[in-house]
């Protein structure tokens, strides 16, 4: 194959010529190829697609703002193809108002560009041997057929250089680049190209163009539909094979074809769902040893002989407990919460004790096993040397450096966007508008605390009277759980809503603290909005396990919030089974949430837009304009996505002694969000500009601090908010002699033996109950 380059192409990305200098595209009408993805001459790739509504066309009232609005497409247009780039436009079937704008790179131009942007490319056949696992008998039953989706060939790459153009492995021009990387090539000249220029500062890129109106979208094709194989013979239809055998429900429990997913999707999607599978796989272990130590207390319940004396009226029925509020609260009997002490058997025994350090152990062995299964993939993927060698500067950095510094390494003169007291000024400002977030947050805790202890006064007078009739709902319905659930619900719902609101704050935030290249600002968003979510999320629950009951005085000097609100009290069994509803509301609300937010709005989107184009037409459409009724993938990409796993392992690590099904639902939770996350990117999104990535970022780091944190936590929670450790001491101490008059170990007299003795002629005048005494008894008991 003789290689060669007809034409040098110089990357200066435009300038605003005059009217007269404009170069247009070629205007074409569809030739009915639905499944295309030529120009119509059959031989030129499409790379991109732009739309936009032809401006005669438009709906609005000033006509100056759609002679502007033209204007900047037409530079922008004319400096593509000023760049080397082939333009062809088709206006729509469906719809005359739109215009397709299709994008080709020619080979001079994926030349030029694959230098600049450093990308590695294939020289030789890679033929070093590699050693199976010894788990590869076993797994070949759970992996895709090969003859379906071939292997990927391994080549020995470097980066791109025209120089040495006959040194790369080039069997075809056309198919030398992959249409992946054609399709990174052309965004990475679509997001620097100006369309225009005033008080000498340079408006350029597809996405500010996007933001204002000019553009409706811009994205790359998908190669086939996902329903049936393209029609075009030439074309692998690799949309088609990864719906049936990676998204496709039916395969939920095979291995996914990570090699094909990063070739289709770029390396970026890959290691995210190469993430989410490991994940998964390792919380099985967890999920198995969780089920266990749950039916471990199911099965030992009933040998609980603390919750056997709650329930025995000779014994709790004849313990009076004191008000747990000022004045309305009445005097209970300790029975009444024998359900609840039920169910504590189950979540707070010993197996509970077990799994909080199993799952010490598990995270960490996580968290190693995932660093090297990683470098696996850095290795096979070829990204090794990403960040260092192919990254490139953000557009909107490059067009904010108008500022010289001497670099003090190289002692050369150096480009930046702002000096170091315009620098110190932005990370003051964007560290403020944070604190002030998380004192935001911090402050809906405060009142949701406030409403738990207002709200308890209100059920403690008002619900035992209005359930008094039912015995059955007074049993599980006491003033605690109705405040419990209630208040988790509040919160759950204010979690959501500030969540949407920080999402665009700390996005602004970022846009102004303007990082240098893309990976900086995607490092710099998810560290802001983790944080946010981590004092969103979990705030709650530490309030629950760690500080709930902890500050309560005594009946006779009761500890009051903000001087009116008295502190409110745990069960006399802990706050254990509290945090556990506290934890099922929040991760189940979670859940449902995301899956309507995820999938059905897209869904319904797409069906709303199908039939109103079936209603309008029933003409053949090209791939371009299906893909253009897809739904946009959005500017942050996977970053939900990681985001909600994040929060996930969270849930599953940090209290997973309250809760030792959460390993469970999550390994059920993520099985199915796989297949609906590929289902996603298959059916009811445009496809992404496939994007290279070494590793994980900055949520590698924060699941390192989630693991050290959840060791803590969950160590804390066995020493403060379970009963465990008071139990044992009791047990192995306190029910024999000297301290007890049982003569070997037991956990009878328990309760009676953890429960302090006030005498009711203590009571101040602010805090004493209004209902009558009785059983002419001068004592009631005190957690």
């Amino acid at each position: 194959l003789a290689l060669e380059l007809n034409q040098v192409i110089i990357p200066t990305y435009g300038t605003v010529p005059d009217q007269q200098n404009l170069h247009t595209p070629e205007w074409v009408d569809f030739d009915d190829k639905t499944d295309s993805l030529f120009f119509k001459d059959g031989q030129r790739r499409i790379d991109f697609v732009l739309v936009y509504e032809d401006e005669s066309k438009k709906m609005t009232h000033k006509r100056s703002g759609r002679k502007k609005q033209k204007r900047k497409r037409q530079v922008y247009e004319s400096n593509l193809i000023n760049n080397g780039l082939h333009l062809e436009a088709t206006r729509s079937v469906l719809d005359e108002k739109l215009i397709f704008v299709k994008v080709h790179a020619p080979w001079e131009v994926l030349c030029t560009y694959a230098e600049v942007m450093h990308i590695k490319l294939p020289l030789q056949h890679n033929d070093l041997k590699t050693r199976d696992s010894a788990f590869n008998w076993f797994s070949r039953f759970f992996r895709v057929d090969e003859n379906i989706i071939k292997p990927e060939q391994e080549f020995f790459t470097a980066p791109f250089q025209k120089e040495h153009l006959s040194n790369f492995y080039i069997q075809d021009k056309d198919t030398f680049f992959n249409p992946a990387t054609r399709s990174r090539i052309v965004h990475f000249i679509l997001s620097r190209v100006e369309y225009a220029r005033k008080n000498n500062v340079k408006k350029f890129g597809i996405n500010k163009l996007l933001d204002t109106g000019i553009y409706k979208a811009a994205f790359p094709l998908h190669d086939s539909s996902f329903g049936h194989p393209s029609t075009d013979p030439n074309c692998p239809s690799e949309r088609y094979l990864l719906y049936r055998e990676w998204a496709h429900p039916k395969n939920i429990f095979k291995l996914q074809p990570l090699d094909f997913i990063r070739k289709y999707y770029g390396e970026k999607i890959g290691i995210y769902f190469a993430w989410l599978g490991f994940y998964t796989n390792m919380l099985t272990v967890a999920a198995v040893v969780g089920v266990g130590c749950f039916l471990y207390g199911c099965l030992t319940k009933n040998n609980c002989t603390w919750s056997q004396e709650v329930c025995d009226p000779n014994i709790g029925g004849n313990i009076i407990m004191c008000p747990q509020c000022d004045k309305v609260c009445t005097y209970w009997n300790l029975n009444i919460t024998c359900e609840s002490s039920k169910k504590l058997c189950i979540f707070d025994s010993f197996g509970t004790l077990v799994f909080a350090v199993f799952m010490g152990i598990w995270v960490t062995f996580f968290l190693e096993f995932w660093k090297r299964r990683q470098a696996e993939l850095e290795y096979e993927w070829d990204t090794v040397e990403f960040l260092e060698q192919e990254e490139q500067v953000r557009p909107e950095y490059e067009a904010r450096c108008t500022h010289v510094v001497m670099n003090e390494i190289t002692q050369q003169e150096e480009h930046v966007p702002y000096t170091a007291c315009g620098k110190c000024v932005r990370m003051t400002f964007c560290t403020s508008a944070i604190f002030f977030w998380i004192l935001l947050i911090i402050a809906s805790v405060v009142g949701i605390i406030v409403y738990r202890l207002s709200v308890f006064l209100v059920f403690s007078a008002k619900l035992s009277q209005h359930i008094s009739g039912t015995e059955a709902i007074r049993k599980y319905l006491t003033p605690q759980t109705a405040t419990s659930v209630t208040a988790s619900l509040i919160s759950f719902v204010v979690i959501m809503i500030l969540n949407i609101i920080y999402e665009k704050v700390a996005i602004l935030i970022t846009d102004f603290e303007l990082p240098r290249t893309q990976t900086d600002y995607e490092n710099s968003l998810t560290t802001k909005m983790f944080l946010f979510q981590f004092v969103n999320y979990y705030s709650s629950c530490f309030y629950i396990a760690f500080f709930k009951g902890k500050f309560v005085g005594h009946p006779g000097s009761p500890v009051y919030w903000l001087g009116k609100y008295r502190n409110e009290e745990c069960d006399p069994g802990g706050c254990l089974l509290e945090l556990t509803t506290q934890l099922a509301i929040i991760v189940g609300g979670k859940a449902i949430w995301n899956n309507i937010q995820e999938v059905l709005l897209p869904l319904l989107k797409n069906l709303i837009g199908r039939y109103s184009a079936a209603s309008r037409s029933e003409k053949v459409v090209a791939r371009w304009e299906h893909d253009y009724h897809l739904q946009p993938i959005g500017k942050l990409g996977l970053f939900y996505e990681y985001l909600e796993m994040v929060i996930q392992f969270g849930f599953v690590t940090l209290f997973v002694a309250s809760f030792p099904l959460a390993p469970l639902l999550a390994l059920i939770n993520n099985m199915l969000e796989i297949r609906l996350d590929a289902w996603k990117l298959t059916t009811q999104f445009r496809r992404m500009v496939p994007q290279k990535a070494q590793d994980i970022g900055a949520w590698q780091p924060i699941l390192q601090g989630i693991a050290i944190l959840a060791v803590v936590t969950n160590a804390m929670i066995i020493a403060f908010t379970s009963d465990m450790i008071p139990r044992l001491v009791y047990y192995w101490s306190f029910s024999v002699p000297p301290y007890g008059s049982h003569s070997s170990h037991t956990m009878e007299g328990y309760i009676n033996s953890t429960l302090s003795v006030f005498n009711i002629s203590d009571f101040k005048n602010a805090s004493k109950p209004l209902s009558p005494w009785f059983r002419n008894q001068v004592t009631c008991r005190q957690v």
